[in-house]
């Protein structure tokens, strides 16, 4: 299973982003988003170190309490 991590943009510079989430940041490639407008603050669904779409803040809600309830299932 691949799962896409909803991250959120702290800087843009050219065709990588700095990304945080959960207090982790990781560097972005936005090649394949490079028709998209983005922006500082914007969140985005990352697979492999790709940032693949753009979402709303509450979709990436929604998406880390549904993780972190798979990871306490699991315990």
């Amino acid at each position: 299973m691949c799962l896409g991590i909803p991250m959120k943009i702290k800087s843009i510079d050219g065709f990588t982003a700095r990304c945080e989430a959960k207090g982790v940041e990781r560097d972005v490639s936005l090649f394949m988003m490079q028709e998209d407008k983005l922006e500082v603050d914007d969140f985005i669904v990352v697979h492999v170190g790709y940032a693949i779409q753009k979402i709303t803040a509450q979709e990436a809600q929604t998406a880390w309490e549904l993780y972190d309830q798979m990871l306490e299932d699991e315990v």
